[in-house]
């Protein structure tokens, strides 16, 4: 089966948080939910991550409905759990009782085999000022490269 060149992008993350460390989940999906992924139609503002009853799950990620789908469509917005083994878990679980730690999602996109795979990462939140600082940077390095093509 020839992958789909699905990469859906979860810009805001890297603005809004300091991405520390990152891990690759699945995800437990029905039909027509690929099937939505598969076309592009999902997206990851305003997702996150959260422990419940010794699960991760990701909350408020939108896949649309499927177009062809009927009574067995999906609800766009549910929850779904991430499976990742014990000790990882236990980690995250660790780490997010910290203060100011979150889980993120960054990226979700098909693998090689054509199964959705979620890129999680945990996360701090930056200040406004940080916020500030990266945009300075991202327009001084524009300037600069547009400087050298030139």
């Amino acid at each position: 089966m020839k992958p789909t060149a699905v990469n859906i992008k979860n810009k805001r993350a890297k603005f809004d948080y300091e991405l520390i460390d990152t891990y690759t989940a699945g995800m437990v999906l029905t039909g027509t939910e690929i099937k939505s992924i598969r076309l592009g139609k999902a997206s990851l503002v305003d997702t996150y991550c959260y422990f419940s009853r010794g699960e991760l799950w990701v909350k408020n990620m939108h896949i649309a409905e499927y177009f062809y789908g009927s009574y067995n469509n999906h609800t766009a917005r549910r929850e779904r759990t991430l499976p990742r083994n014990n000790k990882q878990l236990c980690k995250l679980a660790r780490a997010t009782k910290e203060t100011g730690l979150t889980i993120v999602p960054v990226r979700l996109f098909i693998n090689e085999k054509g199964l959705a795979k979620l890129v999680i990462a945990l996360a701090k939140g930056k200040k406004q000022y940080d916020k500030r600082e990266t945009l300075k940077k991202k327009d001084d390095r524009r300037a600069m490269d547009r400087m050298f093509k030139r």
